[in-house]
């Protein structure tokens, strides 16, 4: 492992990647926050904590980090070439992150603002444009994955004539089906981004990885 994280250390422009990783989870938390306000769903993972940290009484922050850590522990033992900086930046950026600007907007926005479906469609779409180009940033710059995507990889390693495609819109899914059982919020772009969010992610993560150097 101190190898390993050496390693990380001496990738090219570290510190340059290091601060787009930094800044891409707090703005993915940003975006997330928009989307909660919009009210049609979020990623599949974001739907699952918030369902589970409501019926907990946990703040999403709290939560979404305890969750990672004991996620973490497994990619350790059985996937460690997925972990970096970019893990632990997003173990515990993105939720506290999503919880800190959900209390701004609560501070700072008038009731009733996202009753209209105008307003909420406006909000949608650059909300998700910022969540696709900054998860696409956080993923470009290799320095690791979160643990929640990491259990995709580890799947796809023990299933290697499955297409990762296949297996992560299945991870996707029965993370929707969790979400739901919990009484979380399904909406129509929960279900979008569960078709097709590794694909878009990726395809956006090669037109903007000409700006950081990552070999």
């Amino acid at each position: 492992m101190k190898k390993f994280i050496q390693g990380m250390y001496q990738k090219k422009n570290f510190g340059v990647r290091l601060a787009a990783v930094i800044l891409s989870v707090i703005v993915m938390g940003f975006a997330l926050s928009l989307l909660v306000l919009v009210d049609l769903g979020t990623d599949p993972c974001t739907s699952m904590n918030l369902a589970i940290s409501e019926k907990l009484g946990m703040g999403i922050g709290n939560w979404q980090a305890l969750l990672n850590t004991i996620i973490f522990v497994f990619v350790i033992l059985l996937g460690r070439e997925n972990i970096g900086f970019g893990t632990l930046a997003n173990m515990f950026l993105v939720g506290y992150s999503l919880q800190f600007f959900s209390w701004v907007w609560d501070k700072i926005l008038p009731a009733g603002l996202f009753d209209s479906m105008a307003v909420r469609i406006l909000v949608l779409i650059p909300a998700l444009a910022i969540f696709v180009v900054s998860a696409a940033v956080y993923m470009d710059v290799k320095l690791g994955t979160a643990p929640y995507d990491a259990i995709a990889f580890i799947i796809a390693k023990w299933m290697p004539k499955v297409p990762f495609r296949l297996i992560r819109m299945a991870f996707d899914f029965t993370v929707i089906v969790i979400a739901f059982l919990f009484g979380g919020k399904i909406g129509i772009v929960t279900i979008l981004m569960g078709f097709t969010l590794g694909p878009v992610i990726g395809a956006v993560g090669e037109k903007i990885g000409r700006f950081i150097e990552c070999d």
